[in-house]
């Protein structure tokens, strides 16, 4: 079974930048899409990126089209959420998840394996 865990979060101010970064332990993921979602206190958990296994194709939620940009090295077995030009409203947990499946998915239900979660904060 594969275990993601993400890093990379904290407190910025808002149009400052952060890294989240997820890897896997259990087992290599290079084979298996992996995705981003965040929660809101109080919301569902919503869709924010997905890439491919090999990293050809990407996905974006229309509100981090742009801003955000997912990469991922299979060697390391870590894939890399590059986040710029942050506003209040990205404020969330930050969930990494891996699914048993090499083509992207937006639905939260195609992931397999999901991590803790990770906080950031951006200050108006």
């Amino acid at each position: 079974q594969v275990r993601p865990v993400e890093s990379g979060g904290g407190l910025v101010e808002a149009g400052g930048s952060l890294r989240l970064s997820c890897a896997a332990s259990g087992r290599t993921f290079s084979n298996y899409a992996v995705g981003w979602f965040r929660r809101v206190p109080g919301k569902e958990r919503e869709f924010v990126a997905t890439i491919s296994w090999s990293g050809d194709v990407t996905s974006y939620a229309d509100s981090v089209e742009g801003r955000f940009t997912l990469s991922r090295d299979n060697a390391k077995n870590t894939v890399a959420l590059q986040m710029n030009s942050l506003k209040p409203a990205d404020t969330a947990v930050y969930y990494c998840a891996i699914r048993d499946l090499p083509r992207i998915a937006r639905m939260e239900t195609s992931y397999n394996y999901w991590g803790q979660g990770t906080q950031v904060t951006v200050s108006s």
